[in-house]
C-alpha cells in the first residue's frame, strides 16, 4: 500500500472513530487496525497521534465547507436568502444517522489544552466560516456584514449543539427564524 492510500484510510478511520466517540477514547492500535495500515506506515504518514487529528479535522473542514457552499449554490434564487439556507442545510445534516454536533466543537473542548494543532485547526474551521458567512451576508448589503455574520453564527452554533445534546432537528429551524428576524432588522437600518 502506497503513502496515499495509507492516509486515505487513516483519515477515513480516524473521521469515523473520531466523530462517533471522541478523539481521546481511540487509540492509534485501533486506527491501525481499523484502517488496515501497518503501525510503520500510520507512524511514516502521521508522526503522533496529534498529527492525524490535526488531518482528520483539516480534511472534515473541506469536505463540510464544501458540502454547505453547494447547498447553498444549488438552491439558492435571490442573493438575500443565502445566509437563510445555511440553516436549512443544517436541519438536514442534524437529521442524518450518526450526527454528534460539531466535530470542530468537539475537538476543542477534548483537546485544546492537548494539541494546539487541534485547536487551530477547529478556529481556523470557525474563522473561514465566519468569512464564508460574511460574503452571504454581504450580498444582501447590511450596513455591518461582519457583525450580522458573527450573529449568524452564534444561532448556527447554538443550533448545532442544541441537536447534539438534545436530538432536536427542530433547532435547525428555531435558529433559521431568529436569523430571518436578525436579517430582517438588518435590512431595514441599511442606509
Amino acid at each position: 500500500m502506497d503513502a496515499d492510500e495509507a492516509r486515505i484510510r487513516l483519515l477515513d478511520a480516524a473521521e469515523r472513530l473520531f466523530y462517533e466517540r471522541g478523539v481521546q477514547a481511540v487509540g492509534m492500535d485501533e486506527l491501525r487496525t481499523a484502517s488496515g495500515v501497518s503501525l510503520k506506515r500510520l507512524y511514516q504518514c502521521f508522526p503522533s497521534k496529534g498529527d492525524l487529528v490535526e488531518g482528520y479535522l483539516r480534511r472534515r473542514d473541506e469536505r463540510w465547507r464544501a458540502s454547505l457552499a453547494d447547498y447553498v449554490s444549488r438552491r439558492a434564487t435571490r442573493p438575500g436568502e443565502r445566509p437563510l439556507l445555511v440553516f436549512d442545510w443544517l436541519g438536514e445534516w442534524f437529521a442524518e444517522p450518526g450526527y454528534r454536533g460539531c466535530a470542530f466543537i468537539n475537538a476543542y473542548a477534548e483537546l485544546a489544552a492537548l494539541s494546539p494543532g487541534a485547536a487551530r485547526a477547529a478556529r481556523d474551521h470557525k474563522l473561514t466560516l465566519l468569512a464564508y458567512m460574511t460574503d452571504l451576508v454581504g450580498e444582501s448589503a447590511p450596513a455591518d456584514p461582519a457583525l450580522l455574520a458573527r450573529q449568524l453564527l452564534l444561532l448556527a452554533d447554538g443550533a448545532i449543539t442544541t441537536a447534539a445534546m438534545t436530538g432536536d432537528a427542530a433547532a435547525a429551524r428555531h435558529a433559521r427564524t431568529a436569523a430571518e428576524t436578525l436579517l430582517s432588522a438588518a435590512r431595514a437600518t441599511a442606509p
